[in-house]
């Protein structure tokens, strides 16, 4: 999948119709002009960045390369993303590896306008500090040239010391060219940021994001992350991985990125350029983030014995009012909980937070009886600015449900692995969802699914994954979606659900 080509670069002959005289001088001029020509035919050569992987990562003709980009975005579904997106995340392999996967992200802004996009990708070839813009003329695909946004290539090395021009580490580089014909039949014409990051931890990732958001405030700027997952693995052990960095990217947590990335618990060879794209969203704004597709080679070559991990992703921020919180939509039933019952169990929740803040022991509670002292299972999910903060829950009626959301809140807060604990100064911004369950039950049929009313809890093996009625509408899943993310949430590859030995099963929340 990494097999490179080297580009081959037809030279332009140019031909100069000199007029035949007797005046020397005149023939002297005319020399004088052929060169400069010749030297304004060089110049032009080094502006424009040639493509160095047509014809290996994707067809190198044209019309061929328009008709194969065309047939995946018709193969991928059109995911509806709540808001406006600010930044993709997409593969770079070849087309016909991860074609499918990154047509899922392109498709999402197919049709519309910005004043730039900024792809930010991965080195391969050459190693180096920090980041390199390409602030020449255009990077040129078989679709035809991209003009270069150069004023904002100058700022951007304005903003930050660590962004620079290197040729070299743009000459031969794919993870960025393969971006670029999706990016032409979804836009059309556009000026492009081209830049290829050098450094992958996480310090200098959010050095360039922050330089980024900076240079384009006030543009309508799209950002794309050029990224694949893990290498080589078998096919199970990739998918384990890749879930790691997924759960990063969908809870828009570039530090737990790093971390994980640092430890090893994942791989993604762009994770750099995805932590700089997901630090710049942040700051332009956005404040949710969905995967969109997941594959791997085995899914397309039926070789599972050492696959390739691939991505999509959005980050989008709500129209017109970014950092505002999100209108999440309530779905579930009613399990009869008074206005009074849920009034006292949020303000549980919440006195379990702040005493924990401040180490002081929890008051005794004084439940005088009713639904608060049932055995519930129940989750509590704190979200700070529309971004998830934290969630964790238990399935099990085993106490009664006041205790039940004392406990999951605090644990939300501060033990959720996901995210570093919460502090004081987040309490203000905090918004408190508590989600109580009706028992599980097993599904025979997926059939009796209904999204919006149901959430799904899959287990199979030591695999086990939950996800509440209300991610699958606010996602805008269908059925099939819902099981797909359940088991992928499970650690399980994305159609375990079809398989034999694993158990669906089903239940509903009442949730304010």
């Amino acid at each position: 999948m990494r097999n490179v080509s080297d580009a081959r670069v037809k030279g332009f002959s140019l031909f100069i119709l000199v007029a035949m005289g007797s005046w020397v001088l005149l023939a002297s001029a005319n020399c004088q002009e052929r060169g400069r020509a010749r030297e304004e035919g060089k110049a032009m050569r080094e502006e424009v960045r040639k493509p160095a992987v047509a014809g290996s990562f994707y067809p190198g003709d044209g019309k061929t390369l328009s008709r194969q980009v065309r047939e995946l975005l018709s193969q991928a579904a059109k995911e509806e993303v709540a808001g406006e997106i600010v930044g993709l995340v997409s593969p770079h392999a070849g087309y016909m590896y991860s074609g499918l996967v990154a047509a899922h992200a392109f498709k999402t802004v197919e049709g519309m306008m910005f004043d730039a996009v900024v792809v930010v990708a991965p080195s391969h070839r050459v190693r180096f500090q920090g980041a390199s813009v390409y602030d020449r003329g255009g990077y040129e695909t078989p679709l035809g040239v991209l003009p270069i946004e150069k004023d904002l290539c100058q700022k951007l090395k304005s903003e930050s010391n660590l962004i620079q021009f290197l040729p070299q580490a743009h000459s031969q580089e794919h993870s960025l060219e393969v971006q670029l014909p999706f990016l032409q039949e979804v836009l059309g014409k556009f000026n492009l940021v081209p830049m290829i990051l050098g450094s992958q931890d996480y310090r200098s990732s959010e050095t360039v994001g922050k330089a980024i958001a900076r240079a384009v405030k006030g543009k309508k700027v799209l950002l794309v992350a050029s990224t694949d997952l893990s290498h080589y693995h078998p096919y199970d052990r990739a998918v384990q991985l890749d879930k790691i960095i997924l759960d990063d990217i969908q809870a828009f947590d570039a530090q737990k990125l790093g971390r994980d990335l640092d430890a090893g618990k994942g791989e993604a060879c762009g994770g750099g350029p995805v932590m700089a794209v997901m630090v710049a969203a942040k700051e332009l704004g956005a404040n949710r983030a969905r995967i969109l597709k997941y594959m791997n080679s085995g899914d397309v070559t039926g070789d599972r014995s050492g696959v390739v991990g691939y991505a999509a992703a959005a980050f989008s921020r709500n129209s017109g009012s970014p950092g505002k919180k999100p209108d999440r939509k309530k779905t579930g039933i009613s399990l009869g909980l008074t206005d009074e019952d849920k009034k006292t169990l949020r303000q549980i929740a919440q006195s379990a937070i702040e005493r924990r803040i401040k180490r002081e022991n929890p008051p005794k509670i004084d439940i005088a009886g009713g639904q608060l002292k049932e055995n519930r299972g129940a989750f509590v999910s704190l979200h700070r600015q529309g971004r998830l903060r934290g969630c964790i829950g238990t399935i099990q009626p085993s106490r009664p449900l006041y205790q039940v959301v004392e406990e999951m809140a605090a644990a939300a807060a501060f033990d959720d692995t996901r995210f570093s604990p919460l502090s004081a100064g987040e309490l203000k911004d905090l918004d408190l969802e508590i989600s109580v369950l009706t028992p599980l039950q097993r599904v025979q049929e997926v059939d009796e699914i209904e999204v919006g009313k149901h959430g799904l809890y899959i287990k199979k093996g030591f695999h086990a994954g939950l996800l509440l009625p209300q991610v699958a509408t606010e996602y805008r899943w269908d059925r099939v979606t819902f099981l797909e993310e359940t088991c992928r949430k499970a650690g399980l590859h994305k159609e375990a659900w079809k398989e034999k030995g694993t158990e669906i099963y089903i239940f509903s929340a009442d949730i304010f």
